[in-house]
């Protein structure tokens, strides 16, 4: 384990652990990251090295760590800037150096229980790049980069429409390098280390090591790891990967799935936000899916019609099928919805919930036909599994 290695959140401590940064030249640590393969682990799996190549072309860059965790199933960013925030740190620096910034930003969700570390950190610390922290509303859409850039520029995380990406037009109309904080961390520890220890473990075509919140524990495991060493999937139906945008695959797939962009990919699904939950056989798939619709719904930004007038009606017609009343009517209007919302919004907040309930649709089939006939599954009963944060929260 590379990430979670006791260190404490002490610069004294993780000095201890880690050693003093010290900072190679501009190119030779751009080429150790893009000898690394490091891919983003913000849920995306993006090359690092050519993301960085990519804003360091520009005039007067900046970076943004983003730790903003609004994926109510996922606990791994808080935890990681908890135990480690000077390594995330480090690889805010590593990142600026890289690019040649002198301005950097880190990003988290308002009342996160990582806060007042990571100020402490900051604090603690006589960095190269002046880092500001930003405490951004704990919505879900307000993790997503150009809502965070929006937050900077402006006060208000709200997503906004691209082109232009971060890369080319951020934080101050200047180019802008926004790096989920796991990145950032594995980083710090190839400035440190090299490419070549990085590889040493994981997939070849995806190396190192990966954070995952399976069932609410978080994890450390070498990418390509199989689900099934992850989850006890013995009185399980489904397995939901990747989180509130991700899929829902059936038990029977779940054995044979290993934990790689490439392998997710072709099974239709994503590593997402590397949140693994299992749905026991006495649970509902459609109740759990119409919650968490709902809360999807909730969350959008008001700003765009998919997400305003869309997302609420898939929402509905979910709940129906789930708890009922149901007529052949609200399948119809279920399936256009689903058919047309992908790639209309400002972000891709309807392209995640048209995923995530299309995947539920295909999974639950059977327990669909059991539904419509008037026959629900006892699981509709069952305490939830899912967490789900519907507290009224509005935009307005």
């Amino acid at each position: 384990m590379r990430l979670l290695t006791a260190a404490g959140p002490l610069l004294t401590e993780h000095l201890g652990a880690h050693g003093e940064l010290q900072l190679a030249d501009r190119q030779q640590l751009l080429e150790a990251v893009e000898g690394a393969g490091l891919l983003g682990r913000g849920g995306a799996g993006f090359p690092t090295a050519r993301k960085m190549r990519t804003v360091a072309a520009g005039s007067r860059p900046v970076v943004l760590a983003n730790g903003c965790e609004g994926e109510p199933a996922s606990g791994k960013d808080a935890l990681l800037l908890s135990r480690h925030p000077h390594l995330v740190l480090d690889g805010l620096q590593a990142a600026a150096h890289a690019v040649g910034a002198a301005e950097a930003h880190l990003a988290l969700h308002r009342g996160s229980p990582a806060l007042p570390l990571v100020r402490k950190a900051i604090a603690e610390r006589r960095d190269r790049a002046t880092v500001t922290l930003h405490e951004v509303e704990p919505r879900y859409v307000a993790s997503e980069e150009s809502a965070l850039i929006n937050h900077v520029n402006t006060g208000v995380a709200k997503p906004v429409f691209t082109p232009p990406r971060p890369f080319e037009r951020g934080i101050g109309r200047r180019p802008t390098l926004v790096n989920n904080v796991e990145t950032l961390a594995h980083l710090a520890l190839i400035a440190r280390h090299g490419a070549a220890w990085f590889r040493a473990v994981g997939d070849p075509e995806e190396p190192g090591t990966q954070l995952f919140t399976a069932d609410g524990a978080v994890v450390e495991v070498p990418t390509g790891t199989a689900v099934r060493s992850l989850l006890d999937l013995r009185g399980l139906q489904a397995v939901l990967v990747g989180g509130y945008f991700g899929t829902w695959v059936g038990v029977a797939q779940a054995q044979d799935l290993v934990l790689t962009h490439r392998d997710l990919r072709a099974a239709g699904g994503a590593l997402g936000a590397g949140v693994l939950v299992g749905l026991p056989a006495t649970g509902c798939g459609l109740v759990e899916t119409a919650r968490v619709a709902t809360f999807l719904a909730a969350e959008n930004a008001g700003q765009c019609g998919p997400c305003f007038n869309g997302l609420p009606s898939i929402a509905a017609a979910v709940r129906a099928l789930a708890l009922g009343p149901w007529d052949d009517r609200t399948m119809t209007d279920l399936d256009r919805w689903l058919g047309v919302l992908a790639g209309r919004g400002a972000c891709r907040h309807p392209d995640g919930a048209v995923r995530f309930v299309l995947s539920a649709l295909t999974v639950f089939a059977a327990d669909v036909v059991e539904h419509r006939a008037g026959r629900p599954c006892k699981g509709v009963h069952s305490a939830p599994v899912l967490p789900v944060p519907l507290d009224g929260r509005s935009w307005t």
